[in-house]
């Protein structure tokens, strides 16, 4: 069994200003996208592990630790790894202050019926 903190190599926060939400949609960047000079990165298992589910199809954060049975914290380090060797798309949700107002959207919805 190896230790959570070497899977991390003692990190606790990912690469670079990243935050993880738990449903944000995890994906498989395009390959024609990433930086042809880039050298190609490193992977550990638990990385490519990752990187075989999401082949499938997108998986929130949430998702991706439970398949690979690892503490979201611990994904959310791999998942910052990967993000910055290029080689995932993150959807993040929609913050609340960009969300429709409810009054607004019951408006519009009263307007269809009226039609």
């Amino acid at each position: 069994m190896v230790r959570l903190f070497a899977l991390t190599k003692g990190r606790a926060r990912p690469v670079g200003d990243g935050f993880f939400d738990l449903i944000s949609m995890i994906s498989l960047a395009d390959p024609r996208a990433r930086d042809p000079f880039q050298p190609e990165p490193v992977l550990d298992p638990e990385h490519r592990a990752i990187l075989d589910l999401c082949a499938d199809g997108p998986l929130s954060v949430a998702e991706l630790g439970s398949y690979t049975d690892l503490p979201v914290s611990v994904v959310r380090v791999l998942l910052g790894d990967l993000d910055d060797a290029e080689l995932i798309h993150v959807t993040r949700p929609v913050p609340l202050a960009e969300l429709p107002d409810e009054r607004l959207l019951r408006e519009v919805i009263n307007g269809l019926r009226a039609l």
